[in-house]
């Protein structure tokens, strides 16, 4: 299985998220994902929640990357495959979703996380985390997306872009 792997590297500066947005609709745009599937701007506001994760709360440098698996073309006759995306940082504290009330401007992130992405979860790295989710393409006929589970998937063969 062929995977598609780009990655860019996040400084700790909140414009990194307006960027990190910006460079993920081209790379899926270049990856054959138009911007108007469904799951293009979902991927888009993953990216947005992971990556203000990393900026807010951890004040490290990250690393996003965003790997395109199998995609090839389902029985009926659209592009299928998964997508994941990943961010990766140094700081050792795990996430931690939080319960925001209704008139609070944040704490909402890992929250809409598990409820857009087909999967997610996290896992130590050295002295600190990735944190990915995964959605599959070609599942808007699916029936409701399996919601914050967290198995890892296997990666094959890997063509690799760095930014």
């Amino acid at each position: 299985m062929q995977v598609l792997q780009v990655q860019l590297e996040i400084r700790p500066d909140p414009a990194e998220v307006g960027r990190a947005r910006k460079w993920a609709r081209s790379r899926l745009a270049g990856s054959g994902i138009s911007a108007d599937e469904p799951v293009a701007e979902t991927l888009v506001l993953l990216v947005s929640e992971l990556v203000t994760n990393a900026v807010v709360h951890t004040g490290c440098p990250a690393v996003l990357r965003l790997l395109l698996t199998g995609v090839c073309e389902d029985a009926a006759g659209g592009l299928a495959g998964t997508v994941r995306l990943e961010v990766a940082d140094s700081c050792d504290r795990a996430p931690a979703p939080r319960c925001a009330d209704g008139d609070a401007t944040g704490g909402r992130g890992l929250a809409l996380v598990d409820g857009l992405a087909d999967r997610w979860g996290w896992t130590r790295e050295g002295s600190g985390k990735r944190i990915w989710c995964e959605m599959d393409r070609g599942a808007a006929g699916s029936p409701e997306p399996r919601v914050g589970t967290r198995t890892a998937a296997a990666h094959g063969d890997f063509a690799f872009e760095a930014v």
